[in-house]
């Protein structure tokens, strides 16, 4: 079986490469012609373009989130429907779902702000591909070779890591090392629509923090001020901020068996 990525150099698509050795590049400058010609003998295309949004907002840079996200993904879908590949898994986001409220595959959804926004356009684009389709909404993703975890391990592990706010902001992740049996499920059993990629057990910014500063045997007293927060990504603040309880609905329905089910699972397993 041959892969093609697109968001190859990032987090995700570094984990992707090793998982799946056979597999080709797509690059985000790719003509739709060159994207074509690397499709030949491809069997499954996982979608991962999109610029950070772990960065300010600017009006400039909303515009790099929204086409690195829709006109990429627009271009690599018109390619797709003109191939022979099989399957396309297009990463989406849980952002899409509204705050304050326990989400899984069957919430409606309401777009209300600008990720939201971004995020169903995102889908919308995907969904245009006329071949087996998976939407993956992605949680925060835990790992050590980069993404949230690795970039917060600094600051706590030098005793300045504390939680964002009150603390009761509800996060779901996913452990990179399920994520990545999470896409070769999928395929293996060629599932689509929409499938959210967290863990069944989502956690409160409290006690991710106060887990994490206990397994680095470092303390977590300092906290991080919504309004620093603010200053420091502005409308992008959103994404630490926000309280999103999502769960695993479809994936546990197909019976896919989560190897680090609980926070402290996780860390241990990645920390170590």
């Amino acid at each position: 079986m041959k892969i093609a990525i697109t968001g190859a150099s990032g987090f995700i698509g570094s984990s992707i490469r090793k998982k799946f050795t056979q597999n080709v590049v797509l690059k985000r400058d790719d003509s739709e012609e060159e994207i074509l010609a690397k499709l030949k003998d491809v069997d499954v295309v996982i979608n991962l373009s999109g610029a950070s949004i772990m960065q300010k907002w600017s009006e400039e840079y909303k515009e790099v989130l929204y086409s690195s996200r829709i006109d990429t993904t627009k271009k690599l879908v018109d390619a797709i429907n003109k191939s022979d590949v099989k399957q396309l898994i297009s990463a989406s986001a849980v952002g899409i779902y509204p705050d304050l409220k326990a989400c899984d595959e069957t919430t409606k959804v309401e777009v209300e702000d600008f990720l939201g926004h971004i995020v169903s356009d995102w889908e919308k684009e995907a969904k245009k591909c006329k071949k087996l389709t998976t939407i993956l909404r992605l949680g925060v993703v835990l790992g050590v070779d980069g993404g949230t975890l690795d970039t917060i391990l600094p600051s706590f592990k030098m005793g300045l890591g504390g939680i964002i706010g009150n603390g009761q902001m509800m996060m779901s992740w996913i452990d990179i090392e399920d994520l990545m049996r999470i896409y070769q499920f999928i395929i293996e059993n060629k599932l689509d629509g929409v499938i959210n990629a967290v863990s069944p057990n989502p956690t409160s910014n409290f006690k991710f923090t106060k887990m994490l500063g206990k397994i680095l045997h470092r303390p977590t007293i300092l906290p991080l001020p919504m309004m620093i927060v603010k200053m420091l990504f502005g409308e992008g603040s959103i994404v630490l901020s926000g309280s999103k309880e999502i769960y695993p609905k479809v994936l546990e329905e197909k019976g896919f068996e989560f190897k680090y089910k609980n926070i402290q699972e996780s860390l241990k397993h990645l920390l170590d």
